[in-house]
């Protein structure tokens, strides 16, 4: 049996999987995509708010030649990381159950990789399990269109095209502005009655003169009524009008899935979408079951970045490390 399993290959769950090795704890770590999936399906071009050495995990020195690196140096690195430490990752598994033990000594995990069914026993679990799981939907027809995705990954393929941007944040802005870059015909559809204060305050300003150029629409107080193959359909200040769209990007952000943390016994405040967890040692209300990264703060994805959630492995491993002492001296 396994001291831990480690649900979630994130920068997180990377971390809490080497506190607890350097602990002696026998870890692995199951990721349904691969080592941090959630950074590699950010836009290929992607910027960090951060900082490198504030990405760091494992005492592993994050060296780049930028202050704020991009996605690729991310994936370089932590790939690195792995590697080094010897991390045991269980790729390309999705978790379809979690229980107790019939004995109450721990849990079991079942997983699936392509049609193969596996099953571990754990004294402990981590869920890690990210912030980016399902997309906020607007719930209006011709959403699920083959030409409407929540997901932007670069311009290049919408050369010469008209693409309707939805949302008004950074996800939203940086998309836009790579499409323009890249010859795409872009409008940005935004609820909003002013620019998000969210927004990057070093890409705002050369979005506004893309704007001001005329290189980018941009069309506040709208609200979005329809999809069709051709137009998405919307009101602005009340009015109904329409534009031409070849591809819609709709980056009205994410919402943590928790579908595994309600199968287990966690509770979940209904208002904030935050677990019951202990914050000195991470531990849920179901005991034995802890939390790390971003989904610990439920819906508010500004609360905990890969910065400060880093850390969590560390309250976990002391927290499980002491109690596996206290089990087996009594």
């Amino acid at each position: 049996m396994l001291d831990c399993l480690i649900i979630g290959a994130g920068p997180c769950g990377l971390s809490a999987a080497i506190e607890m090795q350097d602990r002696g704890l026998a870890v692995e770590v199951i990721e349904k995509g691969n080592i941090v999936e959630a950074i590699y399906q950010y836009p290929t071009h992607q910027t960090f708010f951060s900082s490198s050495e504030k990405l760091e995990i494992g005492g592993v020195p994050f060296i780049n030649k930028e202050l704020k690196p991009k996605r690729q140096d991310a994936l370089v690195y932590y790939r690195e990381v792995v590697k080094r430490k010897e991390i045991t990752i269980r790729p390309f598994e999705t978790v379809e159950r979690i229980s107790k033990r019939a004995d109450g000594e721990g849990f079991e995990v079942v997983s699936s990789r392509m049609e193969e069914t596996v099953t571990r026993q754990a004294r402990a679990l981590v869920l890690a399990t990210g912030y980016y799981g399902l997309p906020n939907k607007m719930d209006v027809p011709g959403e699920e269109l083959p030409h409407v995705s929540h997901y932007f990954k670069e311009g290049h393929p919408f050369f010469g095209q008209d693409v309707v941007v939805i949302g008004g944040k950074n996800s939203s802005v940086d998309a836009a502005i790579e499409l323009e870059k890249a010859g795409a015909h872009v409008t940005l559809l935004y609820r909003g009655e002013a620019y998000s204060p969210s927004i990057k305050p070093w890409v705002l300003p050369n979005f506004e003169a893309l704007v001001r150029a005329e290189k980018v629409k941009m069309v506040f107080n709208a609200t979005i009524d329809s999809i069709t193959p051709t137009h998405v359909h919307y009101k602005e200040q009340g009015e109904a009008t329409s534009i031409k769209a070849d591809f819609v990007f709709a980056m009205t952000g994410y919402t943590p899935d928790v579908g595994l943390f309600a199968d287990a016994g966690i509770m979940i405040d209904g208002e904030t979408g935050i677990p019951d967890f202990n914050e000195e040692t991470m531990e849920s209300n179901v005991p034995g079951i802890y939390i790390a990264g971003v989904v610990a703060a439920g819906y508010d994805a500004n609360k905990i970045f890969i910065e400060n959630g880093r850390f969590h492995g560390e309250l976990i491993a002391t927290s499980l490390a002491d109690r596996l002492v206290r089990e087996t001296t009594r």
